[in-house]
């Protein structure tokens, strides 16, 4: 990734931090203002948004850091330990609402001053949803997991906050408070299905997963536009940790071609690659004719 890249990245993960501070505040009043569970909840999903900016914002930090000699692949994965934690800040969250949900199902109460308290809480959706789809937009074009999921994260906030006004819209309408507790219940359904998301994805990111089918296509078209020279290229790898992907494979060539001729060949392959994927590590394995060909072949495009 490039260096305005990843200050980017670094800048949008500082100002996580305030801006989900100054969310939670004002779902936190809108909660004291009208004594309803589901603007609780709400808050209480604020509140793992604010830890999880914290996370995010050091773990990126950290991720960006440059290879060492402990860690010669780079510090990449780290995001997505920062995604995994964040997915389970959610469940855990979730699993809060509903302890808070059940024990007003019993003696469900009706909201004060419910007019200013779900305004309130709309502007704080309305700053949620602009802020969550910069991060998704930035985190996928920079190929940032941590700063995906947290995107994901707050726009699982804004359904949350939808269904929480439509619902105390409905308890207002009918005069039936027992809405108010339900509907926290369903919210934290909803949070659970988002956090598993979020830690199934980067679970795959850990993992070593290949690349999407769609990416590795453009990979093997790549390859083989570039290749000219080679007699073959087989067992193709890919796999992604953060923003960088890594592409290993071995190239076929004549057993009497001079080395320097194959480094050529190399160069070339690795300059078509990375011009998709900016910053790819990129391992060739260079073989003799007569090695017997094995796992994900591409086949070379040759001039006529």
């Amino acid at each position: 990734m490039s260096a305005q890249g990843n200050d980017t990245i670094r800048r949008l993960a500082l100002w996580g931090i305030p801006l989900s501070l100054g969310v939670m505040g004002l779902k936190m009043l809108a909660w004291w203002l009208t004594g309803s569970v589901a603007l609780l909840s709400d808050g209480l999903e604020s509140l793992v948004n604010v830890v999880a900016a914290f996370i995010a914002f050091f773990v990126i930090r950290y991720a960006q850091k440059p290879a060492d000699h402990d860690h010669p692949f780079g510090h990449h994965k780290a995001e997505y330990l920062s995604a995994v934690t964040e997915g389970v800040m959610i469940v855990v969250a979730a699993l809060m609402i509903v302890q808070e949900a059940v024990g007003h199902l019993g003696n469900p109460q009706p909201m004060q001053a419910p007019v200013l308290g779900l305004a309130i809480n709309f502007v704080a959706g309305v700053i949620n949803g602009v802020w969550a789809l910069t991060l998704i937009r930035a985190g996928r074009t920079h190929r940032s997991p941590a700063l995906t999921a947290d995107g994901q994260h707050i726009m699982s906030d804004v359904y949350t906050s939808i269904g929480v006004v439509i619902g105390l819209l409905l308890a207002l309408g009918t005069g039936q408070p027992i809405f108010d507790p339900v509907l926290a219940i369903l919210v934290a359904i909803n949070i659970l299905y988002q956090g598993w998301k979020v830690i199934s994805t980067s679970i795959d990111g850990l993992m070593d997963k290949a690349v999407l089918p769609e990416e590795e296509e453009t990979i093997k078209n790549a390859i083989a536009g570039n290749a000219e020279g080679s007699l073959g290229v087989h067992d193709l790898k890919t796999r992604r940790a953060g923003a960088v992907t890594f592409v290993d494979f071995h190239m076929v060539v004549p057993a009497a071609m001079p080395v320097r001729e194959a480094h050529r060949i190399c160069d070339r392959l690795e300059d078509a690659i990375r011009a998709i994927h900016a910053g790819a590590e990129i391992t060739i394995h260079v073989e003799p004719e007569g090695e017997k060909a094995h796992g994900i072949r591409v086949k070379v495009i040759k001039e006529t």
